[in-house]
């Protein structure tokens, strides 16, 4: 059975950006974990910059599975969203190199971190946009997809997590009721 060098050093570079970060890892840290030449990393990835895309390209579709894992076809599109939403939320406190990526970006500053965390939160809301689309297609009526979408994300983000930085955590049960009550009159004006 041959060996996927290059599966070994996408999990060896997803180690070593986990472990590290973005800034301090370098290819060679790369290229010692995977247990490989350094040449051999450019022969699949022209960068650093090129082989931390690809990772989190593969983050974005693992969060996009985690909310479609969480939706049933027998709830409201309300409570399809929250579901998505939470567990979306919910990876970004799991996923270690998820972490790693929001601490660089709020205490470092990396500017390619932060092109990718904001790739990542694009992706979020461009798949919830597809989801308002579908819901509008069975009778919901959101005028401007993109913009529930956006407002949805930010909104259940900032229920869970600016919140707490000030008052007493929400329970699961009263951010389901404000962002009901947000999707149904708030956004369906």
């Amino acid at each position: 059975m041959a060996i996927d060098r290059k599966q070994l050093i996408l999990a060896a570079a997803t180690k070593s950006f986990t472990l590290f970060g973005y800034k301090a890892t370098t290819m060679e840290q790369v290229a010692k974990l995977a247990n490989v030449g350094k040449g051999t990393i450019y022969n699949f990835f022209t960068n650093k910059e090129q082989l931390f895309k690809e990772i989190v390209q593969s983050l974005i579709q693992e969060i996009k599975q985690t909310a479609e894992e969480s939706m049933d076809p027998d709830h409201s599109f309300q409570e399809n969203v929250q579901a998505a939403l939470n567990e979306i939320l919910e990876f970004r406190t799991k996923h270690q190199f998820m972490m790693k990526l929001l601490e660089e970006e709020k205490e470092i500053g990396t500017p390619a971190v932060a092109e990718m965390v904001n790739e990542i939160e694009q992706a979020i809301v461009a798949y919830i946009k597809e989801k308002v689309i579908d819901a509008n297609q069975e009778g919901l009526e959101i005028s401007n997809p993109e913009l529930a979408a956006f407002l949805m994300y930010k909104t259940y983000k900032t229920l869970i997590f600016d919140w707490e930085k000030h008052h007493k955590p929400l329970q699961k049960e009263e951010i389901a009721t404000l962002f009901q009550n947000f999707v149904e009159k708030g956004l369906l004006i």
